[in-house]
């Protein structure tokens, strides 16, 4: 079965996706998603003109064959332009495989495991009211975990916040970055009333997660942690940045808040003593970001010996090609945690077709052949790219923190 025809498509349904599609002589298409928040035209680039030349006349059926001749063949390995074109060779690969046994991805990854997948939505508001009334809206669509943010007081914007018109919340905007102000210890004194007013209010029959955007030190990150125990949340997301790895054991030390990590992670090295030395219960790489669904089964698989769970990334900066790659992973492997869901931006739908279905707080991939996503090159011509950054933080006294 060999590769004929490799392409990238830019468009912005909504907001940039980078797609690539790969056909093959027997007339069999595949689809990965290539999208790099911020960075977009990057990867496309990479793919355009390093790596599909090199697809063309390759067999689609090698998988494997194919992400180490990506990785290990360019001799500069790594990094998130890297692995996000590998990822969309990889995942489009496991597409047209799927489509030729007839067969969805998580049947060939060993079949489900579990009947649907737990996600988690995002609650927000500029006030606890009206965090309040964003998580009831939650609930009645049938979410059982919920992440929970609301506007520091002081601050004249926090990261994390939906505008209140009802639409899908995209954080990023503007073809240059858009610049806040960040405060530490404000944020440090009203995380903890936020988690008690919603645990009032909701009680703890729902689970509750909480991202804290890579913003604390070790030691404010354990502070953190242990002021938020005795309401039981699900976990705190990136409390510190994740770079220093060996950060998270004085974390480990102050507080038993179960800990996420891994959205920005690119690779198995990245995340490796995290897990080894179980400084985290949830790690959250990609499967756009982290080399593919062959490369995240990996990292899930290590992480499954030492008891940590998945949790991956799911925000709308991924394409519903990468969501559905994600879906069929969870299905399949047995330390699923839980999968966010941010959901996506019209007019997505009429540039992706998807057949998930989401029903009681669960997902599901759908039984159609391949990933069960299909792509309308057409319609994604009437998208062009659209330049858009994610805001850029700095302290009061004016200096650079961390997003």
């Amino acid at each position: 079965m060999k590769i004929t025809d490799a392409r990238v498509v830019v468009s912005s349904p909504g907001r940039n996706y980078v797609t690539l599609v790969i056909e093959t002589e027997d007339g069999i298409t595949g689809i990965g998603d290539a999208t790099l928040n911020g960075r977009e035209l990057a990867v496309a680039s990479y793919l355009s003109e390093h790596l599909c030349p090199l697809l063309i006349g390759r067999d689609a059926r090698r998988i494997e064959d194919a992400w180490q001749y990506f990785y290990k063949g360019a001799y500069w390995r790594r990094g998130p332009v890297t692995m996000t074109a590998i990822a969309a060779i990889d995942v489009a690969l496991w597409d047209i495989k799927g489509k030729a046994a007839g067969m969805p991805v998580y049947e060939l990854l060993g079949g489900a495991a579990r009947e649907g997948v737990m996600v988690y939505g995002h609650a927000s508001g500029s006030t606890l009211e009206d965090l309040s009334k964003d998580f009831q809206h939650h609930l009645d669509l049938g979410y059982k975990a919920i992440r929970a943010q609301a506007a520091v007081p002081g601050l004249d914007k926090t990261y994390g916040i939906a505008p209140v018109d009802g639409k899908l919340y995209e954080p990023a905007s503007g073809n240059v970055p858009q610049e806040d102000t960040w405060e530490t210890t404000s944020y440090l004194d009203f995380a903890p009333k936020m988690m008690a007013h919603v645990r009032e209010q909701f009680g703890y029959g729902v689970h509750v997660l909480h991202d804290v955007h890579h913003r604390l030190t070790p030691i404010e990150a354990g502070r953190l942690g242990a002021s938020l125990e005795e309401y039981r949340p699900f976990w705190i997301e990136d409390p510190t940045p994740a770079e220093d790895q060996s950060a998270f054991r004085l974390i480990r030390q102050h507080t038993t808040t179960p800990i996420a990590v891994g959205e920005v992670f690119n690779s198995i090295w990245d995340c490796q003593q995290l897990i080894t030395e179980r400084l985290i219960d949830y790690i959250r790489t990609s499967v756009s970001h982290a080399g593919g669904i062959t490369h995240l089964r990996r990292i899930f698989s290590l992480a499954d010996l030492y008891g940590v769970r998945s949790g991956s990334h799911g925000a709308g900066d991924l394409s519903p090609v990468s969501f559905a790659a994600a879906l069929h992973v969870d299905m399949s492997i047995p330390n699923f945690g839980v999968q966010e869901y941010m959901g996506h931006r019209d007019p997505a739908n009429e540039v992706f077709s998807t057949s998930y279905t989401f029903a009681d707080g669960y997902m599901h991939p759908g039984d159609a052949p391949g990933l069960g996503i299909e792509f309308n090159e057409e319609a994604a011509a009437r998208f062009p790219f659209d330049p858009k950054y994610l805001p850029v933080n700095r302290r009061l006294d004016g200096s650079v923190h961390d997003w």
